[in-house]
């Protein structure tokens, strides 16, 4: 406590060492902690719950939001990893959002190109479009480190292969394929 009868100072926000991830505790032989969900009833039902109608809408340029097929693929993804109910659903609906945003930002740099006209000079501008998508990715990139963090920290089995943040820049390259 200071002079003044503030409490300042103390340890910075992230200081210190990074926790491990569940995996490498159990490889190393460390104690680790396991969240312990209680066994759900029987479910009936569907790999993926369903997708809320704002991730499927038409858009006004007439193209289809990929939305829909990123929350699956990322629902799936943590299914298989058993972290599921770990992940806010909320969350995943964000991420897949923002990357079906981002997709949009970029289809829209590829037909108009990364100049525009300024709406009372006449002089040529850098798109906006530039800006959003950035912001955008920065965007996907944020929730996409919560996701995982939140898998690195449950998923007691090493996996391998791509995870739907890998899939972004091919989705983004196959939407301009039109396929």
């Amino acid at each position: 406590m200071a002079k003044d009868g503030t409490n300042r100072g103390g340890a910075r926000v992230g200081a210190g060492r990074k926790p491990k991830a569940l995996v490498d505790k159990i490889k190393d032989g460390d104690a680790a902690q396991v969240i312990e969900l209680p066994s759900p009833p029987t479910f009936e039902g569907a790999d993926v719950p369903p997708v809320k109608e704002y991730l499927k809408a038409k858009q006004k340029m007439g193209k289809d939001l990929c939305a829909e097929e990123v929350y699956k693929e990322t629902w799936l993804w943590l299914k298989e990893r058993s972290c599921e109910k770990l992940v806010n659903q909320q969350l995943i609906e964000q991420y897949a959002m923002s990357v079906s945003r981002w997709i949009q930002c970029e289809q829209c740099i590829s037909e108009y190109g990364f100049l525009a006209k300024h709406p009372t000079t006449g002089n040529a501008i850098a798109s906006p479009y530039v800006a959003m998508s950035q912001t955008y990715m920065k965007q996907v990139n944020q929730v996409w480190y919560q996701i995982f963090q939140v898998v690195k920290e449950n998923c007691s089995v090493e996996w391998q292969g791509g995870t739907p943040q890998d899939d972004v820049m091919e989705r983004l390259l196959r939407t301009r394929k039109g396929m």
